[in-house]
């Protein structure tokens, strides 16, 4: 058995696998719903409170995996420890506190992770693949299966909630400013071509599906958004929000505040790559990073 703890913006998690002839199984995982973007402040650093947060998550975790029979404990840490003005401070506080040595993923290699975790599910030739997280997003593109270009955005669902919207749900005003700012971001990205249909991977894509399976009446473990539901999720909002918002609390509630910021990069990507369907993968970063730790076979497949 092999555990894997990520460090996320929105949460912390640790999946424990089997691992055999190079197939990776879930057996189970523990969350934190630690929301380390929400303890960043206005400098961009992340607060005291936010370290000791992620401390006290991280020790309780180590206990837990104290006691299994794992071969290897790997920690990693994305967005939520990269994109802050004192990611080494903080990445050297965190360890030392718990005796953890943190690996702190860069963003592109965050995408190359991404591919990896849905290659061991799906087949995965030629498109675009992203991963919509707390505090990031990234965009993989491929062909013939091998990784052509992997870059990383610093806007996610949490953080932009933050950001822009003083309650729990955005007004209009401030759906209107959230758009306005993801399309800032994705007009610095270039060498991504239309993608009729997308991959997409992390806690935000799979939230945004149990949504889109809940409100359409569609088989729990249906994996397909349709950008025509997409746009009527959307559309609830300033109709009849309360359907919208009692779908919401039975599907993911820990995601209550964030899954409407996360729903809107979705569909401003959807808009800008012309992608008509999203597939939502279960399987994602931390397959793909405990796949290649043992295995070492990334480089037969990135040509970045």
């Amino acid at each position: 058995m092999y555990g894997v703890i990520d460090i996320g913006s929105n949460t912390i998690r640790l999946a424990v696998y089997e691992v055999e002839n190079k197939e990776i199984k879930l057996l189970f995982n523990k969350k934190s719903a630690a929301s380390l973007a929400s303890y960043v402040d206005k400098e961009g650093a992340l607060s005291t409170k936010g370290i000791h947060k992620a401390i006290s998550v991280l020790k309780d975790f180590k206990i837990f995996a104290d006691n299994l029979p794992l071969a290897q404990l790997f920690v990693f840490a994305t967005a939520s420890l990269r994109n802050i003005t004192n990611s080494e401070s903080a990445v050297a506080q965190i360890s030392q506190k718990t005796g953890l040595a943190i690996d702190l993923v860069s963003g592109e290699q965050e995408g190359i992770y991404d591919f990896f975790g849905v290659s061991l599910q799906t087949q995965l030739n030629t498109g675009l693949l992203i991963d919509i997280g707390g505090g990031s997003t990234e965009f993989v593109v491929y062909q013939d299966g091998v990784i052509e270009k992997s870059v990383s955005i610093p806007i996610g669902s949490l953080n932009l909630h933050k950001k822009y919207v003083k309650g729990v749900l955005p007004s209009q005003k401030e759906v209107q400013k959230i758009c306005k700012r993801i399309n800032k971001e994705l007009e610095t990205i270039s060498g991504i071509q239309a993608a009729p249909l997308l991959y997409g991977v992390g806690g935000t894509l799979r939230a945004a599906c149990k949504l889109n399976n809940q409100l359409f009446d569609l088989p729990s473990d249906c994996n397909k958004i349709k950008l025509k539901s997409l746009q009527e999720i959307i559309l609830g909002f300033s109709g009849n929000a309360r359907i919208v918002i009692q779908k919401m609390l039975e599907s993911t509630p820990e995601r209550i505040h964030t899954i409407f910021p996360g729903i809107l990069i979705l569909h401003e990507i959807c808009k800008k790559f012309d992608t008509k369907i999203i597939y939502v993968s279960s399987y994602g970063i931390r397959e793909g990073y405990l796949f290649t730790k043992l295995f070492s076979e990334e480089d037969n497949h990135v040509r970045i």
